[in-house]
């Protein structure tokens, strides 16, 4: 009998429990898949991580106009720990089903870490698209310690890392309010 090789382990499927041999994976739950692809926005080509981020911007925009400026801030703050405690469980479920460490159709990442960029930003399409561009320029870039975040394990490293970009992208949008750059 010829020996087989062992599977070649990239960066993709690292930490990721391995199946046993000749067994399939199973299915993440209905409610996982959901989240995680943020109700199949993921799933969107190309970049779903843009289209994630992008949904993410409409729906907050929808949702925080009907909230009351003073609650704005806490609210998106509310809102970004939500999807980050439903986010995890579900970015692992899904991670583990596909056998990747962070499948690109996983955008519940996203859907956090542009919440986390949109935090006391006021309610204008230049804020929003500011934020927009922001955020997915940090999560692409992931500058020091954002790349160390993604070494944590599963969901955690998969929304974590986003979570980052989003500090960062909120940091330049204030200093962009500030500083008047960005207009209100």
């Amino acid at each position: 009998m010829k020996p087989t090789a062992s599977p070649v382990t990239n960066d993709r499927s690292a930490g990721v429990p391995p199946a046993v041999a000749g067994a399939s994976r199973p299915r993440a739950p209905l409610w996982a898949t959901l989240v995680a692809t943020f109700f199949g926005t993921g799933r969107l080509k190309p970049g779903p991580g843009t289209w994630g981020s992008f949904a993410t911007v409409l729906v907050w925009a929808l949702a925080s106009s009907q909230i009351p400026v003073a609650n704005r801030a806490w609210a998106t703050m509310i809102a970004a720990a939500a999807v980050t405690l439903i986010g995890i469980p579900a970015a692992t479920l899904v991670a583990r089903s596909s056998g990747l460490k962070d499948p690109q159709f996983v955008v519940i990442d996203e859907v956090a870490g542009q919440l986390v960029a949109l935090i006391a930003v006021p309610l204008a399409w230049k804020t929003f698209l500011a934020g927009l561009i922001l955020f997915r320029v940090f999560d692409i870039w992931k500058p020091f310690p954002i790349r160390r975040l993604e070494r944590l394990p599963e969901g955690t490293g998969i929304v974590v890392d986003d979570l980052g970009a989003g500090l960062y992208a909120l940091a330049v949008m204030h200093l962009l309010l500030h500083f008047g750059i960005l207009m209100k």
